[in-house]
């Protein structure tokens, strides 16, 4: 599969993606800065992309604007969540959810909602 993690995402989730085999890209490292959430939601669109993020705007962007995009993860999960949960969770969307990737998945520590955009 292959990923953008924003900005707003913990890029320690990179290497986690990448050792399970997946296309992951940064907004931090691999792209110009100071890029609006539009751009970069229309780079993961662009790229064939799951957006990976930590940043309301995004919701506002596919839902009230109605934008394209190939999946979106919304990690709330909290500042103070640790490294390994993290990746625990990520690792259960992945495993769990591959057949609604391509929606707006709203990651919590205790679970996840699928909101369905099209």
């Amino acid at each position: 599969m292959r990923f953008l993690l924003d900005e707003s995402a913990d890029y320690r989730l990179a290497p986690f993606l990448t050792d399970r085999g997946h296309d992951v890209t940064l907004i931090a490292r691999d792209y110009p800065h100071a890029l609006s959430d539009q751009i970069v939601l229309a780079i993961a669109q662009q790229e064939g992309r799951i957006l990976i993020a930590n940043d309301l705007d995004f919701g506002e962007l596919v839902f009230r604007r109605g934008l394209p995009h190939h999946g979106v993860f919304f990690l709330r999960l909290g500042g103070d969540t640790p490294l390994a949960a993290k990746m625990e969770r990520l690792q259960h969307v992945l495993s769990r959810h591959a057949d609604e990737l391509d929606q707006f998945l709203v990651v919590t520590r205790s679970g996840v909602r699928v909101r369905r955009t099209g």
